[in-house]
């Protein structure tokens, strides 16, 4: 099983814990989990969860990351990023590409699966 971490969704936007600090990240990632949750309905634990769970948890914090660092907002999986002019984000991925990907993992962590018992 893995775990999120806030050095993981920081290693995605490219930024410090000077710039973005752990406590910050650590509801961010919570954030996520109870979205996750919600769009799944499936209980998740982003400290005990699966490799598929993990990566959606992470960029979907690190998009409540830019979010912060922007001044734009983000409630479950709408998002508003206002100017991206912060320096700090110049290494950062386009948030279109994060949204994209977000997208694209949500639609397969969505669908139904056979489990064997």
């Amino acid at each position: 099983m893995a775990t999120v971490s806030a050095d993981d969704v920081r290693d995605v936007v490219n930024v410090s814990s000077a710039e973005v600090p752990d406590t910050k990240v650590l509801k961010m990632i919570k954030r996520a989990e109870v979205a996750l949750e919600l769009e799944t309905s499936r209980q998740i634990d982003y400290a005990d969860c699966t490799d598929a769970d993990k990566e959606f948890i992470t960029v979907l914090s690190a998009i409540y990351v830019i979010c912060y660092l922007t001044g734009g907002s983000a409630v479950g999986l709408s998002f508003q990023v206002g100017d991206q002019n912060v320096s700090v984000l110049s290494k950062a991925p386009p948030l279109d590409v994060l949204q994209s990907e977000l997208s694209r993992m949500l639609e397969k962590l969505r669908e139904p699966s056979v489990e064997r018992a």
